[in-house]
């Protein structure tokens, strides 16, 4: 049985998303602080966190960079409308995903189902390396190489990025990346993909302002340019 760590400082969240986990065959370790919550993550080692980033005694952001520095274990952040920067940074750091307050737990589980199962395949899978002159993505090492150079990429931004570099000059729109790449079939919040291709642009591009690789089209969506 999966272990989900949920950590909110409201018992009512706590309460109702552990009700919904539970009936789709979870076990629920639940935390009110981010204190808590490290404490519990050492020791329980969930497959999975969902956390809040307004925590007190230690931040969500804090909490999420300490375990992602640890293991690269899934995480879904919870956030308030006004807290893009901390979206964006969480994302950075490894978040596979977030979901705005106030929010359907529904839907929260069907994300927990989506990233677990995501993540799963992506340890299991095999495939061909793509190289495109200075730029090497290695599905097995889970490694990309630009300029001969290591570059240091969230489970994510490597998903993202090797889904796009394996249909060259296709065009997929933002709903499609969320489906191929997060395994989302129902309405999500887009910009997910928006905040992943700017740091991985960021990160392999030689200039981020004109990308050769992860190339916008217009009103459409993206498109690997290699």
């Amino acid at each position: 049985m999966i272990k989900i760590l949920v950590v909110d400082d409201e018992p009512n969240i706590r309460e109702v998303v552990g009700r919904y986990l539970r009936r789709e065959g979870y076990a629920v370790v639940p935390a009110a602080d981010g204190e808590e919550a490290l404490r519990l993550y050492r020791r329980e080692r969930p497959g999975l966190v969902v956390l809040d980033l307004m925590l007190p005694k230690v931040s969500g952001i804090e909490v999420c960079r300490r375990i992602q520095a640890e293991d690269r274990i899934p995480l879904i952040m919870l956030t308030a409308r006004g807290e893009e920067e901390d979206r964006i940074l969480g994302l950075g750091l490894g978040a596979d995903d977030y979901m705005v307050k106030p929010f359907s737990p529904r839907e929260l589980v069907a994300r927990v189902g989506a990233v677990l199962r995501r993540t799963g395949e992506a340890r299991e899978a095999n495939g061909s390396v793509l190289a495109f002159d200075d730029l090497r993505i290695d599905p097995n090492t889970r490694e990309v190489t630009v300029r001969g150079e290591l570059a240091t990429l969230t489970a994510r931004e490597f998903d993202l990025l090797y889904h796009l570099a394996s249909h060259p000059k296709r065009v997929f729109t933002r709903d499609q990346l969320m489906e191929a790449v997060w395994g989302y079939t129902f309405a999500a919040e887009t910009s997910t993909v928006t905040v992943h291709m700017r740091r991985l642009r960021e990160k392999i591009e030689p200039d981020a302002a004109d990308p050769r690789y992860l190339q916008t089209v217009w009103g459409v969506g993206y498109r690997f340019g290699g």
